[in-house]
């Protein structure tokens, strides 16, 4: 029996535990009166819900579409430094960078991240000599307190050992460093998890209609559920629009004549197979300031990104021709052209960073956090970085306990008394879960194979355990989704019963990956939907 034939009897009794309703969770954002309504799903307005929640505010979190639906599930998926802004003095800022990956991938998600060795390869006549760069991942460890070991150089010769696919002509040495990466997507679910494991009530596919006022003020938003239409409204003391590249659009519905306040700009990322291993990262320095990554994550080879400015409509942003043709010739300045062949790509994705408003290149604009407030009173928060999620979380909390008649103040625990580095769902040592996978495994159900248990473990941390546990009880939830990919179907139901997924795109490119690798074919795509149909 192949794991397609078997789909059409799974998941008809949802798991014990399952998700509100949709109608049960429209019903509570109706009939409450909020202290914080958080506008966007992307990670900046999870964190916030995250935070809020833990700080005793009753918090709710809508997103018109899926829950990192946008930016924040096409990003490099990297937590890093960011070394390339040592290059402008910007020692404290990598240092509080570094700070905040380590307490991500150490405390926060050690079973989400994974830390990842970086060469930086010198070629001759290239925008950097061995020597400043060797110093420069010298101060860039320096600045993570050498947790991930002392940057240094190496000898091509051990590089291409490590890194088959590294062009060595002219290759006269390589700058080591590290830092981390994650799954992005997975990363941000976890997060809406922790929010509502704090209390916070979520909702995705429901899209503002627009905004309620009281006395000028903004006090709530008119909603459309997108996936039935049905048509309800939030009350809240205080709403923050945290919608990415669309803030300025919800800006306008409190405010006509708001001025623009970002600018956005497009960073396109291509998914290759990989034609051998790889055990370290490539950062390839393209000129002074700009570097393209080569990045081994989930068996397949990251590449990007670019970096220009966008004016387009954010839901249409897209990987065109010119980006995939740059994204590969500035590859080939440091991996063989084997490597490149255009009939590896399985998947391309682009993403629009949010930037401050202002002239010039966008490569080099900061990219820091923007909070606004509006004439109706609505916050605006825009921008950062991955890495620092937790810190913007906090940063905005911050700023709401200190508005002009702090009217949530009096309602909010401090955030100095809350812990620093409260950790995520699930989270637990990743190998010991794969052990534990593999040695229960079969009892009673089918054995798991190892990439799977791995995949479960590095995904979902300890959560694994139910989802081992519902492909126990019934052997074709332990079927392979496709044959090429780790996961099962269990995780399809444990998808649609406890992670809020409500089409075939949710489970397919964002709670697990089969769209990246290539593999969502037809018949997949309509048996994960056979499944979502069958949500209680």
């Amino acid at each position: 029996m192949t794991p397609l034939q078997s789909v059409p009897a799974l998941g008809t009794h949802p798991a014990a535990g399952s998700l509100p309703s949709r109608a049960e969770t429209r019903e509570h954002l109706s009939k409450a009166t909020y202290d914080l309504l958080v506008i966007g799903g992307g990670i900046l307005g999870i964190s916030t819900a995250w935070h809020a929640a833990q700080s005793g505010l009753r918090v709710a979190l809508v997103d018109a579409g899926d829950f990192a639906g946008a930016t924040s599930s096409a990003s490099s998926k990297l937590l890093h430094g960011g070394l390339r802004y040592l290059q402008t003095g910007a020692v404290k800022l990598v240092a509080e960078n570094h700070f905040e990956r380590r307490a991500v991938s150490r405390q926060v998600a050690p079973h989400l991240a994974n830390p990842l060795t970086f060469y930086l390869p010198v070629y001759k006549g290239g925008p950097h000599g061995a020597a400043k760069l060797g110093a420069g991942v010298f101060a860039y460890s320096a600045l993570s307190a050498f947790g991930d070991g002392v940057g240094h150089l190496l000898s091509p010769a051990k590089a291409a050992r490590d890194v088959p696919e590294l062009r060595t002509d002219n290759l006269k040495a390589v700058a080591v460093y590290g830092d981390d990466q994650m799954n992005d997507a997975r990363m941000a679910l976890m997060t809406v998890r922790a929010a509502v494991d704090a209390g916070a009530t979520v909702l995705n596919h429901a899209e503002v209609t627009g905004l309620r006022f009281t006395q000028g003020r903004v006090t709530g938003a008119d909603l459309r559920d997108r996936t039935d239409g049905i048509e309800f409204g939030v009350d809240a003391r205080l709403v923050l629009n945290a919608t990415g590249p669309w803030v300025d659009h919800l800006r306008r519905m409190e405010d006509p004549n708001a001025a623009p306040s970002i600018r956005l700009s497009k960073g396109a990322h291509l998914v290759l197979k990989r034609t051998s291993p790889w055990k370290a990262a490539l950062a390839t320095p393209i000129d002074k300031y700009r570097i393209t990554f080569a990045l081994p994550w989930e068996d397949m080879l990251l590449l990007g990104t670019t970096d220009e400015e966008y004016e387009g409509d954010p839901g249409e942003v897209a990987v065109n021709d010119k980006d995939v043709t740059q994204i590969l010739d500035e590859a080939a300045f440091s991996i063989r052209d084997q490597q490149l062949s255009r009939d590896l790509i399985t998947y391309s994705f682009a993403g629009l960073r949010v930037l401050p408003g202002g002239p010039g290149d966008t490569s080099k604009a900061k990219r820091e956090t923007v909070v606004t407030e509006g004439r109706g009173g609505m916050l605006s928060v825009a921008g950062g970085k991955w890495t620092t999620f937790r810190h913007i979380g906090r940063t905005v909390m911050n700023k709401l306990a200190s508005l002009p008649g702090r009217p949530l103040a009096e309602d909010m625990e401090p955030m100095a008394q809350l812990p620093k580095k409260l950790p995520l769902p699930g989270i637990a040592n990743p190998r010991a879960v794969a052990h534990r996978l593999l040695v229960d495994g079969g009892t009673p159900g089918p054995r798991m194979s190892a990439d799977t248990a791995r995949h479960l473990a590095t995904h979902y941390g300890s959560l694994s355990f139910d989802i081992a546990r519902l492909a126990n009880e019934d052997p074709a939830l332990a079927e392979r989704v496709h044959p090429d990919a780790p996961e099962i179907w269990a995780q399809v139901a444990y998808a649609r019963d406890h992670e809020w997924a409500e089409t075939a795109d949710d489970v397919l490119r964002r709670r697990t990956t089969l769209t990246i690798r290539g593999l969502a074919t037809d018949e997949i795509r309509g048996r994960v939907e056979e499944m979502l149909a069958k949500k209680a």
